[in-house]
């Protein structure tokens, strides 16, 4: 039976970059259940490392995060995500959801901001890379906005596929890196007239790009980039709703068990209301934990 992790700090429900403490204040009550699964672990989410920042950003940037009193949950932001990278390369779980209390994917070598402070994804691959020999990774962004910082970190890494839901299309000349166009600030751009509602428009978009990409790339391991800012009523939305969330899972579910035999990690990204987070996190967990596994 394949194992799921969760990675949680308490500092995460009390202070965070996003909201300074409120979207996570259910939590890990509203995940209690789920841990009374016996294929569902719950870990302490750690510091990260400063040698393990410096491989990815400079001095000068981690001189102002800690400058910066909302990135102070920054550290176990990262050392969590980097943690269920860990586990699930030596198999001690098979797909992890990566709570944080400060983002990553708007941090670049020399900057971060936009909620963002350490690029807790690009850092987890770096140390897979150098400790256990991992080669090719695969990233799907359906946070609201760009991920510029992660762009900008892999952009000339052709064992990185790095799909990105968000204003523009683009795809590299090696097809490595993809932007697909849903959306921005003010929602679908557009004058759409299909009928559709914004959770099948914004699936069928995902479906057109990241299966067909994932599958030629053919990575050891798949990160999804998950921001619920794109939910009816937050600060991206897009009108999206739950819905939209456990179809993405599900696909994410199949294609990393068709590929890397279910090497998957959710990191959680933007979004503010607490009771958003309180109703679309968990079925995403349970999806990761019951959908496929015998």
């Amino acid at each position: 039976m394949r194992k799921t992790g969760i990675f949680y700090h308490p500092s995460f429900s009390r202070r965070s970059y996003l909201t300074q403490g409120t979207r996570l204040e259910d939590f890990p009550q509203a995940i209690e259940h789920l841990l009374k699964k016996g294929n569902v672990l719950m870990f302490e989410s750690p510091p990260i490392k400063e040698e393990w920042i410096l491989k990815v950003h400079t001095p000068e940037l981690i001189l102002g995060v800690r400058a910066d009193h909302l990135c102070s949950t920054a550290w176990h932001s990262a050392g969590g995500v980097v943690l269920a990278g860990e586990k699930i390369w030596t198999g001690e779980i098979t797909s992890a959801f990566a709570f944080i209390g400060a983002g990553g994917h708007h941090s670049g070598r020399d900057y971060f901001g936009g909620y963002c402070c350490f690029n807790d994804v690009v850092i987890t691959i770096t140390k897979l890379r150098e400790i256990y020999g991992v080669k090719k990774f695969a990233i799907l962004d359906t946070d609201a906005h760009h991920g510029d910082g992660t762009r900008d970190l892999v952009k000339d890494d052709p064992d990185v596929l790095h799909v990105c839901m968000c204003y523009s299309d683009y795809r590299s000349p090696d097809g490595t890196k993809i932007d697909v166009a849903v959306g921005g600030w003010f929602g679908w751009r557009g004058g759409d007239t299909s009928g559709k509602s914004p959770n099948e428009k914004y699936f069928e978009k995902v479906c057109s790009v990241f299966p067909g990409a994932v599958k030629e790339f053919e990575p050891d391991l798949i990160f999804w980039y998950f921001g619920f800012d794109t939910h009816q009523g937050d600060y991206g939305s897009l009108g999206l709703t739950g819905e939209c969330y456990n179809n993405i899972a599900r696909l994410m579910v199949d294609l990393s068990l068709d590929l890397t035999g279910g090497k998957l990690e959710v990191v959680l990204g933007g979004g503010s209301r607490a009771d958003i987070a309180r109703n679309v996190i968990p079925p995403i967990i349970e999806i990761l934990a019951d959908y496929r596994n015998e």
